[in-house]
């Protein structure tokens, strides 16, 4: 007899449990690509990131620290100095929608499998990633003074990863 992964024990599909792995690192290519940055901006947008994706591991929430768990695994661990490429979209607009339509997808999903509080930690976990990418670096400015801490382009994807997570 074959032991089951743990998202199966939880009553995920392997298509389900793709969709909740792989929408963190989605959520933060997204945020980063809602306005175009400087290489270092970006970079700094996408270790954000990947900071508050690792940083799921240590949640109260099992669903959230095994997601984290298999994401850092793949990706690399940010506390090993691991640093996975970072991604620009050839149509960021496009790929933000996709990416708040798998969140909508993602929210049903929780709704009807998971414990109320890990789906709740999960979302909330989601739109953390967002605010941590969107907050990483400012866009404009001079020599790093003046410029916007947060876009209308950004602050309107994190806005509607947000919407599309609400119950």
């Amino acid at each position: 007899m074959t032991e089951l992964p743990l998202y199966a024990t939880w009553g995920f599909t392997d298509s389900e449990w793709g969709l909740l792995v792989g929408l963190p690192q989605s959520v933060l290519v997204a945020a980063s690509a809602a306005t175009p940055d400087s290489t270092r901006k970006t970079r700094a947008e996408a270790e954000a990131g990947v900071v508050a994706i690792s940083d799921g591991r240590g949640s109260a929430s099992a669903l959230v620290a095994e997601v984290a768990n298999q994401i850092v695994a793949r990706a690399g661990d940010p506390e090993l100095g691991e640093d996975p490429p970072v991604i620009a979209p050839s149509d960021p607009v496009a790929y933000a929608a996709d990416v708040v339509s798998r969140a909508a997808e993602a929210n049903a999903l929780l709704v009807t499998k998971a414990e109320q509080a890990d789906a709740e930690t999960y979302k909330h976990w989601l739109v953390e990633i967002a605010e941590s990418v969107v907050g990483a670096a400012s866009t404009g400015g001079v020599l790093g003074i003046g410029g916007e801490t947060v876009t209308d382009a950004e602050r309107a994807f994190r806005d509607d990863l947000a919407e599309a997570l609400a119950d």
